[in-house]
């Protein structure tokens, strides 16, 4: 049996969306910024895309920005947030994917801004307080907190950073990548400036995401070469990617309760089991249904002889899962994540994320492995 429980690390291609993007691989193959019929078709195709990222967001389109991914947005938002506005002070934690940690850290080595850590619970929840104290201490500043952290799935209360960043005149950065066609919404209601997407993380194609801008902010293009993306990002779109983050996108909203209600029920079944068939098992991150991403379960294994090769294991029986982050996975260092929060790290964590093609068999059949290997 093969079973694929990384779908945080990136899910499989939605058969809709490859369907949505067949036609832009094979015959409507014209440059979006030619003038010609072939160009005007992929051009349109592109813009309708836009229309339908930012009615599900309730924003104009004029504030989607096709990228090639989440890492490409999050140093957009960064990069030329402090580039353009003149924004010397940064606040982020200490457990924010690498795209935004190693990014500020390297702005702060180049001497362009001071930067604050704000600080974490050992569940990985953000202290609102001390978030306070350094936007009421400091200049004007750049706050960049993700919304699902990728790792241990505790969720920012996105609404209550917000409002603080608005108390305090910050620009407000949040890396949702890994909620984005998992949570409904609505950015009228949320102050927040940026936030970020890879539509690989919701059952679309890699190597294309978006970047959205609140038409208040002004910022100068981190990649120039041509007028594409309204002069924001140069070099001929992913016209195929495009139309299928879209498709993929509209599909989750279309799908999302039943989704989080059977995702949700997976997750919870296997915590449950893992209780009951693993003494001494416990958890990192917020396992919570309203505090925690239903996607992902961070188990942290009891003491074992065998306890480093547990992922291997659980791969030669056929179950895919992670330690970290994927986008970490050639680090000999550990998580960096499990690190900010305190966790043990003598002890073996796995990150069980799932998706809607999981099954409950599937989650059995992993339960069975776990046990034989920890008995």
């Amino acid at each position: 049996m093969k079973v694929y429980l990384d779908n945080a690390a990136t899910t499989r291609l939605d058969e809709q969306v490859f369907e949505a993007m067949l036609p832009y691989m094979k015959e409507e193959y014209g440059n979006p910024s030619s003038i010609h019929a072939f160009g005007r078709k992929t051009r349109s195709a592109i813009e309708s895309a836009r229309k339908t990222v930012s009615k599900l967001l309730n924003v104009s389109p004029a504030e989607i920005f096709f990228t090639s991914g989440g890492t490409e947005a999050d140093n957009m938002a960064i990069n030329q947030s402090i580039h353009s506005l003149g924004i010397k002070h940064a606040i982020t934690s200490r457990i924010e994917h690498h795209a935004v940690e190693t990014t500020l850290h390297e702005l702060e080595k180049q001497g362009k801004i001071k930067l604050s850590w704000v600080n974490v619970d050992a569940k990985g929840n953000i202290d609102l307080n001390h978030l306070e104290e350094l936007l009421k201490n400091n200049e004007r500043s750049f706050v960049s907190l993700m919304h699902a952290n990728n790792e241990i799935g505790t969720l920012l209360p996105l609404e209550k950073v917000g409002e603080l960043c608005a108390k305090y005149d910050a620009i407000f950065h949040s890396d949702t990548v890994q909620t984005m066609g998992h949570y409904p919404m609505d950015l009228q209601k949320i102050n927040v400036h940026f936030i970020t997407c890879a539509a690989h993380k919701f059952h679309g194609p890699k190597g294309v995401g978006f970047l959205y801008v609140n038409h208040n902010i002004k910022i100068q293009p981190m990649i120039y070469g041509g007028a594409q993306e309204r002069n924001m990002r140069g070099g001929t779109e992913n016209t195929q990617g495009i139309v299928g983050l879209a498709k993929a996108l509209e599909i989750c909203y279309a799908e999302m309760d039943e989704h989080i209600k059977h995702i949700q029920g997976l997750k919870n079944y296997m915590k449950e089991q893992l209780e009951k068939h693993i003494p001494g098992i416990s958890f990192n991150g917020e396992t919570d249904n309203d505090k925690s991403l239903y996607t992902v379960l961070n188990c942290c294994f009891p003491a074992h002889p065998d306890a480093e090769m547990m992922l291997f294991n659980l791969d030669i029986a056929g179950i895919m899962a992670s330690g970290g982050s994927a986008c970490s996975s050639g680090s000999n260092q550990g998580s960096h994540v499990l690190r900010g929060i305190g966790a043990d790290q003598t002890r073996a964590s796995i990150r069980f994320s799932f998706c809607k093609y999981s099954t409950k068999e599937e989650i059995d059949y992993t339960i069975e492995k776990l046990k034989s290997m920890l008995a």
